[in-house]
This record gives C-alpha cells, structure tokens and sequence, in this order.
C-alpha cells in the first residue's frame, strides 16, 4: 500500500515538473515570443496570450493546421476571407480554415481578427498586462467552444511563466533592433501607435474605431489604401488623404492612423522636441494635428525638413 502511495506521489510530481518544463511548448515559446510582443507592442494584445492560444490551438506548433495550412490560432475562413484554405474536421465535418504562406502571416490575422471585431472591443479596455481578464473575456466572446478554454489559458500563462512578456516595452528587452521603416515626407512611420487605446465605435464592416484628441482613427490593416478606407466609410478618397496630410503617392503602412475626419488646428502639448528620422507628418499623425497648422506657427516653409532636437511649437 505504502509503495502505491508513493508510485502515484512519484508519478503526480514528474507529471507536474514535466508541465512545467514541456519541451516542445519551450522551444514554440523561444521561437515566437519575439513575434509575440511585436504584436502586443503594434495592436495591444497581451503577448502571453498571444502564446498561450498558439499553444493551445496549435499544439505548440504540432498539429496538422500549424503545420500543413501555417494556421496557429485555428482560425476558420469565414465570409471575408479571400486567401488559401485548408479543409478538415473540427466541431464539424470539413470545416474550413484560413491557409498561410508562413506562421508569422498567422500571428498578424491574429492581431487583425481581434482588432477589427467588434464582438472583441471590449477586450481592449482591460489592460495588457491582465491576461486573466484577457482570457476570460476571449471565452465571454465566444472564441472557443470549450467551456474550460479560459482557464487552459492561464494554466499555459502561469506554467510557463508567459505573463512576464506583458511587461516588457521594446523589443530592446528581448535583443531584438526595433522595426525600421522607410521615412519620407510623403510615407513615414516613426511614431508608436498606442497599445493602451480604446475603441470608441464599431464600423458596419466590424472595424474597430478609436479616438486620438478628439480626432476618429482607424488602425491600417495589411493591403489597406486610401481609397479601400474611403470606401469602407463612405467618404472620398481625397478627403482621406486630405485628413492624412498625404498625396496620391503616399503608401499607407501597416498600424499607422488613418483619421476619418479633419485633424485639430493646435495640439495640446505646447511644444515638441524632433527626434532622430522623425518628419513634421510622422509628429502630426501623432499628435492628431494639421501639418499646415504646425508650418504656419513654426514660420516653415512646404519642404521645409526638420532638425533633430530642434523644438516645434505645438499651440
């Protein structure tokens, strides 16, 4: 009796060590987690639950989904989906499910799927770091039929001490050289967008809107152009641009403001000092201010380019 006692003891505390220290959702882990909080740092989704979902749904990268369609987060196709497709069985038969050319394509309609769902908004007031809300609300929101899926999540957080990459602000911490983006005039991204920031409205196309300033944004998604926006609202094209301070030949990148209505005339900080690469549209874009309004207080000329350090009036 003594010796079953301490067989199943035995067992229990292996089992236990070997949850917390499962190899391959270490090694999913290691190769992921720098794309994990690139995410959370672009859209404001916890990087631990980004991880923990790709381990549950995806077997820690094992399943045939990950491994045949590079599909991470079992994500079905849906009416919007336009891409490559994968077939098989899930709650039915011959479900389908979104198809991608790599995994870091899966992570990014990840972080799209949640952003521009409005049955997810209200995810986005909780605060990155609270990946219990986090989880429980994904539930509340119907990601996942099972009913302990919320609680899955935790335990996948908690065993593998995923929640200390909420924390973190740069990709710095993780050794990893920050994003670089082209900077112009015309097309440029050098400010952050915020990962704190909450919807304030739905679209009829699900998309999420936010406010900066009193100002109405959306987040650029991947193949977003003026035109495609301006049509979603229902507006012209050329007002969008107009509200962007950009031209025909401005591009529109991925996570950038896109305001849907004309910026102020004066922000609400009083001065701003250039940094290094930043153009006078990446600080209006930031500030939701007018690039016009800006020249005209600082006495620049159109093509005027800016110095670094050198301290803009903002009012």
């Amino acid at each position: 009796m003594q010796k079953s006692i301490y067989t199943l003891f035995l067992f229990l505390v292996v089992s236990f060590s070997w949850a917390q220290t499962n190899p391959v959702r270490q090694a999913y882990i290691e190769k992921y987690k720098v794309t994990a909080v690139e995410k959370m740092l672009e859209h404001g989704i916890p990087a631990s639950i980004t991880l923990a979902q790709g381990i549950l749904e995806s077997g820690a990268g094992k399943s045939s989904l990950a491994t045949e369609a590079n599909n991470h987060f079992g994500i079905k196709c849906h009416k919007d989906w336009t891409g490559d497709t994968y077939i098989m069985d899930d709650d039915k038969r011959n479900e389908c499910f979104r198809k991608y050319k790599t995994a870091s394509e899966s992570f990014e309609d990840h972080s799209k799927f949640l952003t521009t769902r409005g049955r997810y908004a209200f995810l986005f007031e909780y605060k990155v770091t609270d990946y219990k809300k986090w989880a429980h609300g994904l539930k509340k929101a119907g990601y996942a039929t099972n009913p302990q899926y919320a609680h899955l999540l935790i335990k996948v957080i908690e065993d593998n001490q995923l929640y200390k990459y909420d924390r973190i602000k740069s990709l710095k911490e993780l050794g990893v050289k920050e994003k670089s983006y082209t900077h112009s005039e015309e097309s440029s991204l050098n400010y952050a967008p915020n990962p704190n920031a909450k919807p304030v409205a739905v679209s009829d196309s699900r998309r999420l809107i936010y406010e900066n300033q009193g100002v109405r944004y959306v987040l650029a998604i991947k193949g977003d152009d003026y035109y495609k926006i301006a049509k979603e609202f229902n507006i012209y094209s050329w007002q969008v641009r107009k509200y962007n301070d950009a031209n025909k030949k401005t591009r529109v990148n991925t996570g950038e403001y896109i305001y849907l209505e004309k910026k102020n005339k004066k922000a609400r900080i009083k001065y701003h000092i250039v940094q290094h690469q930043e153009t006078l549209r990446d600080i209006c874009q930031r500030y939701a201010v007018r690039m016009s309004a800006i020249r005209k207080l600082n006495g620049m000329k159109k093509n005027e380019t800016l110095r670094e350090g050198a301290r803009l009036k903002m009012q």
